[in-house]
């Protein structure tokens, strides 16, 4: 198969803004309404009812996954500004908001991306770190629910650490 058979052409913007399209300001805006939601949540806290603030705060959980597998996701694979340091500075209000590293969660989710939820080797060990099958048995992949429940504890701190200090 030729190479140019399978390129895909980004769309050009002249936006001095953003990298890829002015379409960036729409996940922008989600991000930064979600980081005004979260901080919100600090200043209703001492005069909003329980009951209402765990009504807010399980929204705030819907938010989180949806920033994380939208507009985090997107961002880490394709920055939306033209700036670095306008992208640092959204990369830092994804972090407060989610109240995660997206520094950390780029090395994570780039490490996935490499191995692709591939089997253990002979050694037990998996190119992706967040492997489905890592913990699994007999080839299988895991239970849904521990892999869940118990992938962010199994996080080698290390590792990542290493990999951080690799991209300075």
């Amino acid at each position: 198969m030729n190479a140019d058979a399978i390129r895909v052409e980004r769309p050009a913007t002249t936006s001095r803004l953003f990298a890829h399209t002015r379409w960036d300001a729409v996940p922008a805006a989600a991000g930064l309404f979600h980081l005004a939601y979260f901080l919100s949540l600090f200043f209703l806290y001492p005069h909003a009812p329980l009951w209402v603030m765990l009504i807010l705060g399980f929204i705030y959980s819907l938010m989180v996954n949806a920033n994380i597998n939208g507009v985090g996701h997107n961002f880490i694979h394709n920055p939306f500004f033209r700036s670095h340091l306008l992208n640092r500075l959204f990369g830092v209000t994804q972090s407060i908001a989610c109240c995660f590293s997206q520094t950390y969660y780029d090395a994570v989710h780039m490490q996935h991306h490499k191995g692709n939820a591939d089997r253990p080797d002979d050694n037990g060990e998996t190119v992706d770190w967040i492997s489905i099958y890592k913990h699994g048995h007999d080839g299988e992949a895991e239970n849904p629910w521990s892999y869940v429940f118990l992938s962010f504890f199994r996080d080698d701190v290390g590792t990542i650490r290493r990999e951080l200090r690799k991209r300075k």
